[in-house]
């Protein structure tokens, strides 16, 4: 039986890679904050599972980690998927010094004690699934806490990344551009999201690498509009 945690499973991306890796033989671990939201989730994927498992926590405080991380117990999980991420989206001059805090604690403090926590309980074969953005290798204005924390997730877990291949744990990186995502509806401006990528889309790239054999690794998937930058 897999055990696969999702993280920030309450909606967007979260909620579809959810239901692209509901199995019968899977048992889905769903981390999300809004309980409505993510019982929303749960319910779209419950009958095509082995067993669906609820876990409130917030993942801006240390404590929430340490509880999501206790709740999960001592029992192998076979994927990890540090998908729960928050976006401010302002002026660097306007960013409050606890907007800085709370993006680094859910973009980069939050997966770094996952990892840390779980990667010793995970058989060979198994895998670390990092949803970034293509704001980990390419800087925008008005989006400086956002890039600062998908480039510090970038470099942490490409370090990582060396430590564990002698585990056979596989690190895979995920780098979508622009995505329809509720995210969108907290961020000023007239964006084009009928031309953005869907969280359906990311969801395959994310169920492609998983479905490798489990000695190949789809290190890093980067998705991009045909039609070229939004």
């Amino acid at each position: 039986m897999k055990r696969i945690l999702i993280t920030g499973a309450s909606r967007g991306i979260g909620r579809a890679i959810a239901q692209k890796l509901a199995a019968p033989d899977v048992t889905l671990l769903l981390h999300g904050r809004d309980t409505v939201a993510l019982a929303v989730t749960c319910k779209a994927v419950e009958a095509n599972c082995a067993k669906v498992i609820k876990l409130i926590h917030d993942l801006a405080k240390e404590n929430g980690v340490a509880s999501l991380i206790s709740e999960v117990g001592s029992d192998p999980l076979d994927v990890l998927i540090n998908n729960a991420g928050i976006a401010v989206v302002k002026p660097f001059r306007e960013i409050t010094l606890e907007e800085w805090r709370q993006t680094i604690g859910v973009n980069v403090t939050a997966p770094f004690l996952l990892m840390q926590a779980l990667a010793g309980q995970m058989p060979p074969g198994s895998s670390i699934v990092n949803i970034l953005s293509v704001a980990a290798k390419t800087a925008f204005p008005n989006w400086s806490a956002y890039c600062m924390s998908k480039f510090a997730l970038e470099g942490f877990s490409q370090s990582v990344r060396a430590e564990l291949s002698e585990h056979c744990i596989r690190m895979i990186n995920i780098y979508p551009e622009a995505t329809d995502t509720e995210i969108w509806d907290g961020v000023a401006g007239d964006w084009p999201r009928d031309k953005m990528m869907s969280a359906e889309q990311v969801a395959e790239a994310v169920a492609y690498a998983l479905a490798r054999p489990a000695d190949i690794a789809v290190e890093n998937i980067t998705l991009s509009n045909a039609a070229g930058n939004l």
